[in-house]
């Protein structure tokens, strides 16, 4: 029988870094490779599941699920969607409505395509988004974030869009044209390293988009449904004052299946009527999103985190793993930046040359592979800062096992591997 990597390298297109790793099976934050090593994972599919490896209520749901309807289009009503998206609504305390569809970035196409909407009766389109964001691998998705690498090659790329300084206030003013429409932004940015808003930015964003008629959208793709210890991250940062028009989300919703959605806000800002009813019939579609399996996941992860109180889990179990991580003290350590289990740890500049690295690629994919190969999975982010992404119901018996092997390679990189 041909091996996986063989079969990988003949027939998947190579458009991913990928590690060398292949997966074969998991269970709760631990994962078993073909050749049996047993490791722990950190990094939960890059936040999606948020109840770990094949949890038993996730796979009782779509067991039954599969077995009676599992895709029908949205030609039709299934009850599952109807239901999901009221939870949704309930759980974010707005009014508004929900369109599903398969991923993140699909998610952020539909704002963006609803902030243009808005827009198109005034001749508006520009969206304003922030340096080290990530929105999605479409075409809109690249334009709107402001990371070089992945625009390269991809020219002529979707007009629209301006890149600010985070946290940058009078940037923003100063940006704001006659063809403004929006502002999209990352309450936490995930990929581009965890870094967070400031309350006074979000509050002065919201403030902004008031006086200039603008949608304040916020991409809680990763930040969003429970991962920060609330069902909304900017509340997170800032309980009071802000309330965004569009909300995107997908990675954590349905603990694994492809599941994605995005909430527009019922509320009336032209003669059109509600910006939740803007995209009517023909404007907006897909034909897999919000499938009943896929539904039925979702309220398997909601209700699991709603009965077994995993939002106050996360915030503490996130503080006490942020003050475990400080507590490290190494010279190797810059900086750790969490909210809730959305954890980065960022290493020095020259973190390749202290620990005697002749690795060509940067400090974050150096130690995501050391850590790799001493058991622990993390989630590289821009070039100096790993993230730990781990379940919402992680307990600290296994975060105090994940640091104890973070501490062993800090002291000790095992060099041989760093190049692997």
């Amino acid at each position: 029988m041909t091996d996986t990597r063989s079969l990988y390298d003949q027939y998947v297109m190579p458009t991913y870094g990928r590690f060398d790793l292949t997966i074969e099976r998991g269970a709760g934050c631990r994962v078993w490779t073909d050749e049996g090593r047993e490791l722990v994972d950190f990094g939960a599919g890059i936040a999606v599941c948020s109840l770990g490896h094949a949890h038993p209520r996730v796979t009782k749901a779509v067991a039954e699920q599969a077995g009676q309807l599992v895709h029908t289009s949205n030609l039709y009503r299934t009850r599952q969607q109807a239901v999901l998206a009221e939870r949704l609504v309930r759980l974010i305390e707005l009014d508004g409505k929900v369109f599903f569809c398969n991923s993140g970035a699909e998610a952020n196409e539909g704002l963006i395509k609803l902030a243009r909407k808005f827009g198109s009766t005034t001749g508006r389109y520009e969206i304003l988004t922030f340096q080290n964001s990530f929105h999605g691998r479409t075409m809109a998705g690249i334009s709107a974030t402001a990371q070089e690498k992945v625009k390269t090659g991809f020219a002529p790329l979707l007009e629209g869009f301006a890149h600010l300084p985070n946290n940058d206030l009078p940037a923003v003013r100063a940006a704001i044209g006659p063809k403004t429409v929006a502002i999209l932004l990352e309450p936490i940015q995930g990929e581009g390293g965890i870094h967070l808003a400031t309350p006074e930015f979000l509050l002065g964003l919201r403030e902004i988009c008031d006086a200039n008629h603008l949608l304040l959208l916020f991409d809680e793709v990763q930040c969003g449904l429970g991962r920060t210890g609330d069902w909304r991250g900017w509340k997170s940062i800032a309980p009071e004052g802000v309330e965004p028009d569009g909300i995107s989300w997908a990675k954590g919703i349905a603990n694994g299946f492809p599941l994605g959605g995005f909430w527009a806000r019922h509320r009336t800002l032209d003669d059109r009527g509600p910006l939740c009813n803007l995209l009517g019939p023909g404007t907006h579609g897909t034909t897999y999103g919000g499938n009943s399996v896929a539904c039925a996941a979702g309220l398997a992860v909601l209700d699991e985190i709603e009965e077994k109180d995993l939002l106050a889990h996360a915030r503490e179990s996130g503080a006490y793993f942020a003050g475990v991580l400080r507590a490290l003290e190494s010279p190797l350590i810059t900086e750790v930046r969490a909210l809730g289990l959305m954890i980065g740890l960022e290493v020095v500049a020259d973190f390749k040359d202290r620990i005697g690295s002749t690795d060509s690629r940067p400090p974050s994919l150096v130690l995501t592979s050391l850590l790799m190969d001493a058991g622990l999975l993390v989630i590289p982010a821009g070039e100096k800062t790993i993230r730990f992404l781990p379940p919402l119901n992680i307990e600290r018996a296994d975060i105090d096992a994940a640091v104890a092997i973070l501490r062993s390679v800090l002291a000790s990189p095992p060099l041989k591997s760093s190049s692997s």
